[in-house]
This record gives C-alpha cells, structure tokens and sequence, in this order.
C-alpha cells in the first residue's frame, strides 16, 4: 500500500490539475529504459506510481550502454535512467530534453555465500588478498559494474589473475548460491537482491568505484508529462527511502 506522504499528495495533485494532462485523464503508459542498478528500486516504485496515477509504467531493464545503443538504434521511449555520463552524452545530442537529474549513486561491492567466511575487505590491500585467497571471483563483464570492477583489479595489479579464475553472469551473486565462486562483486543494489548470498561491504573508495546515476526525459516522449511526474515522484522522501533500501545513495 502507497504511503500518503505530503510530497505524494501534492505531486498528485499537481497530475490532476495540470492543463496539460487533461487530456490524458484515463490510464497513460510509459516506457522507461532503467539501468540494472535501479531495477530493484523501480520494480517496487512504479508499482506504487501507478496506483497513485493510474498510469501504467512499462520498465525496460538492461546496462546503460545497451540502453543507449537501443536508443541510437531507433527504439523509443518516454524516460531513461542510466549512468550520468550517458544521460549528458544523449542531451549533447539533442536525445535528452531538459537535461539530467541525478536519482541515485551506486557502490561496487563484494558479497559472500550467506554464513561463509568474511574476509577483511576495508582496505585496498585487504580487497587484494580477500580476491587473490579466492578459489574463483565472479563478476558482469561488460556491464557498468565489471568495467569498474576490472579497473580497480588492473589498479591492484591482480587483472591477470583473476580473470582466469572469474566466473562472468549476472547477477553475479548467483555463483556463490551454487557454490561455484566464495566472492562476488557487483554494484550493492545487485547484490543485496539475491537469496542466499550476504553483502561484505562496499570496496575502498580508493579503488573508485561509485557511480552517478541520473534520469531524463527522451526527446520525442509520447508521455513527457507523466514521465516528468514519475521523475518528482522519485525525488519524494518516500521513493529516496525505497532507493536507499535498495543499497543505493540518493542523490
């Protein structure tokens, strides 16, 4: 059930009022192409949003690149959420009208088989001996997360050997549940939503490994005013809290 926060009320009544959804006063859809960081946030907020709404919230989920390479490509939609670098390069282009705002900043972390050993990851040199003691490491090639996972391994200069022992998949919490790897690194959010699996902690922030995530509206949206709408809602106390229980900082 949907909290009536002040915030919600008046966003509510703001989508009522407004001139400009009149005319969409019966149920309105809108596709939105959300970063696997945000998935688990957006999988219980749109819910929610549409309760309130009556909109419909259809969610695309895949990495920020494959997003914006599906959006080059000529696919559409009415909201991206994606890693701020992205969203800047899209509205450069003319793809992204009023700009971005930033929702969320995500942590690479290491996560366990739930009640397994808990190695001392506080440091960098900890990182690297907890990573090098591994019988395998798994991790998401290719993706937002294992891109900063890689370079903060060719930081600690351990690149080599570790991906000769990775496991590659996401989510990649999924490999210490069958036991195929003891340590899993990917952004918190993603590793909190596995079962079974137990979250070490966030690495060092030497090894730079937070992300800035941020959401805008697509040029040519066929709903930019409820896809605006969904963006106040996510800027409420009530939708921050959800982002923050998801492992991520809001903001």
């Amino acid at each position: 059930m949907i909290r009536a926060t002040a915030n919600l009320t008046l966003l509510l009544g703001l989508i009522t009022l407004s001139p400009s959804l009149a005319s969409q006063a019966s149920a309105a859809e809108i596709k939105v192409f959300c970063t696997q960081a945000l998935r688990t946030s957006l999988l219980e907020l749109a819910p929610r949003f549409e309760k309130a709404t009556g909109h419909k919230v259809t969610l695309e989920v895949a990495p920020s690149g494959q997003l914006v390479k599906r959006l080059r490509a000529g696919e559409t939609a009415d909201l991206l959420i994606a890693n701020a670098p992205n969203i800047d390069e899209l509205a450069k282009d003319g793809q992204i009208a009023g700009g971005r705002i930033d929702v969320a900043r995500a942590q690479v972390g290491l996560a366990i088989k739930a009640g397994g050993k808990r190695p001392d990851i506080s440091t960098p040199d900890a990182v690297k001996r907890a990573l090098l003691e591994a019988k395998a490491v798994a991790y998401v090639a290719g993706g937002l997360s294992g891109t900063l996972f890689e370079a903060a391994l060719t930081k600690l200069g351990i690149a080599e050997e570790i991906k000769k022992k990775a496991k590659i998949g996401s989510p990649a919490a999924k490999f210490l549940v069958s036991g195929e790897a003891d340590l899993a690194a990917q952004q918190i959010s993603e590793l909190i939503a596995v079962q079974g699996a137990e979250l070490l902690g966030p690495m060092p922030a030497e090894l730079e490994v937070m992300t800035q995530f941020s959401v805008g509206v697509l040029a040519g949206a066929k709903e930019s005013e409820i896809a605006k709408a969904l963006i106040a809602f996510l800027k409420t106390p009530e939708a921050q809290a959800v982002v923050r229980d998801k492992g991520l900082t809001p903001g």
